[in-house]
């Protein structure tokens, strides 16, 4: 009797804990996640998604089958649409196929980042979908990958070679998709472009084009080349001019100053020499002043006599009275025959001696 209330007492107690799980089952969300309740059977309170939002984190505690518990990833989610299987989000070929508007085959690999609005989540479970896959897979994929090949198929062939066009035409996309996408409790952070395609024809053709421009590039600057090098020649040919021109200038400034110094030296000089002459003229004026005058002539008289001392004078008759002829007659055979005279006298013979009065004479005429 006592091993049977033993049993019963284990049963009751098993039976209590399985109610009290019932009663009080744990729901827990993870640190990037909200939950979401779904009320089965409303006793208390109404029945349907419950509009309450259960935070990040945390445990809840609800009756386990009269309840449904959903829980919805917040973080960031990234779907890449790309050629390659290994990259993309899918393992197969996944990028977008379209035409430009000018008619060219293009693919091109896209980035979409999107979160989840939390505050959303009831209205995503009870209108969109009751999780991340399926959300993404039914809402977010299909739009974004229709809305973004539209938007780009608006651009030209030669657009897709201007990042500036590729990113404002990814940020159009993402304007045009959150007003879609809002709605349904999705943001997109971004439309990021990748990678771009076009087929093997056209590709040649790009490729070829490439070459040609980088040929041409070479060229270019090539030629800017040989300008720089044209223009630093004519720089240096000018700095050569100007150096000579300086020089010029230089040795021009030097022979002025010389000149002007020589100039200055010569009339200094010319100037002495203008001064010694006028003083010599002023000795001459004198001079012939005290030579006029009595005692100029004594002088005179005085100074002949001082250089006739000593000297041998012979005077011989001329003139038209039997004189001697000057014009026809030899002086020098003359002074010949008086020089014999004068030996054939001996050495102690004496030159005629003159007169006085006569030399007075002479002197005054």
């Amino acid at each position: 009797m006592k091993s049977k209330n033993i049993t019963l007492w284990v049963i009751l107690g098993i039976a209590g804990i399985i109610l009290i799980g019932i009663i009080f089952s744990p729901h827990s969300t993870a640190t990037t996640e909200v939950g979401v309740r779904v009320v089965q059977f409303g006793i208390f309170e109404p029945t349907g998604v419950e509009q309450k939002l259960y935070a990040p984190g945390a445990t809840y505690f609800f009756p386990l089958f009269i309840n449904e518990w959903y829980t919805f990833d917040t973080k960031l989610q990234n779907i890449e649409m790309t050629m390659s299987p290994e990259m993309g989000s899918r393992k197969k070929r996944d990028d977008l196929l379209f035409k430009t508007i000018d008619g060219n085959d293009i693919s091109l690999d896209v980035i979409i980042t999107y979160r989840i609005n939390p505050s959303k989540a009831p209205e995503i479970l009870q209108n969109v979908a009751p999780n991340n896959s399926e959300l993404e897979e039914n809402v977010v994929r299909t739009i974004t990958r229709n809305i973004t090949r539209d938007m780009f198929g608006e651009l030209k062939t030669e657009d897709f070679y201007i990042a500036e066009k590729r990113t404002q035409k990814a940020e159009d996309a993402k304007i045009v998709l959150n007003n879609m996408l809002n709605r349904y409790g999705v943001i997109i952070e971004s439309v990021l472009p990748k990678d771009y395609r076009f087929n093997d024809a056209y590709q040649q053709a790009i490729e070829d084009k490439k070459v040609a421009d980088q040929i041409a590039e070479r060229y270019k600057s090539e030629a800017n080349a040989t300008v720089e090098e044209y223009l630093q020649r004519i720089e240096q040919a000018n700095g050569d001019v100007n150096k000579m021109i300086a020089e010029a200038d230089g040795e021009y400034a030097k022979s002025k100053i010389a000149a002007d110094a020589y100039y200055e030296q010569q009339e200094k000089i010319a100037k002495a020499i203008e001064a010694e002459g006028k003083a010599e003229a002023k000795g001459i004026e004198k001079m012939v002043e005290a030579l006029n005058s009595s005692g100029g002539i004594t002088l005179v008289k005085l100074k002949i006599a001082e250089a006739l001392a000593g000297k041998s004078i012979y005077l011989l008759p001329f003139g038209d009275s039997g004189g001697i002829d000057l014009k026809t007659t030899d002086v020098n055979d003359l002074l010949k025959l008086y020089g014999a005279r004068k030996l054939s006298k001996g050495p102690a013979a004496e030159p005629e001696p003159l007169e006085e009065d006569l030399f007075n004479e002479e002197v005054e005429e």
